[in-house]
């Protein structure tokens, strides 16, 4: 499958929700393009590089992304909110004459939703927690928190780690060993902060 690659110095997970200002012309056709056809790009992490200028080098693994709206800001520039879709492996990769980066990706299937098991439960309830300090807990949200994809996959997004580490938990084929991974991610940087706050 060709897709146009966006490189960000961010991660987006299957479901998650991201928003982006568009001003350079690659990116400006690669929008309109994907308006036109109905069609999505894929955001990957940038392993080097910058956003803007010459192409970055990225991680392998990144989301199929789809334009859920658009509008033009006050300043002139194109505002986008996307939604995540599928993750996809890059198997080669093309810089077409406008530096937009495109690649050759095979879409990753993830697993049928399964329930948290009982040995995780507590990040279920971190999570409600959290989106009722927020004010976002719907009743449908507090439903998918209890499908361990979809958990991991908003977990995921909400975790204070070097950001290198996310393609990582992206990667990851079983969502319950994503679960046991954020878990142990968690229970690392309490640790460091127990261990701070005794200093």
């Amino acid at each position: 499958m060709a897709l146009p690659l966006f490189p960000l110095n961010t991660v987006l997970f299957p479901g998650g929700v991201l928003t982006l200002r568009i001003f350079e012309a690659r990116y400006l056709d690669m929008v309109s393009a994907c308006l036109k056809q109905d069609s999505g790009f894929g955001v990957c992490l940038i392993r080097s590089g910058a956003e803007v200028g010459q192409a970055a080098d990225i991680y392998e693994v990144g989301t199929l992304a789809k334009i859920t709206d658009w509008t033009q800001c006050e300043d002139g520039l194109l505002g986008i909110t996307c939604r995540g879709e599928r993750r996809f492996r890059i198997r080669s990769r093309a810089l077409m004459p406008n530096r937009l980066l495109t690649g050759d990706v095979e879409l990753l299937a993830d697993a049928p939703e399964q329930p948290v098991p009982s040995r995780l439960q507590m990040l279920v309830a971190l999570f409600k927690e959290s989106n009722e300090r927020t004010g976002y807990s719907s009743s449908a949200t507090m439903q998918k928190a209890t499908q361990a994809n979809w958990l991991s996959y908003r977990l995921t997004e909400l975790l204070p780690v070097d950001l290198p580490e996310k393609p990582m938990l992206l990667e990851l084929d079983d969502e319950l060993q994503r679960l046991d991974l954020i878990a142990t991610i968690l229970g690392s940087a309490g640790n460091r902060t127990t261990e701070n706050a005794e200093e």
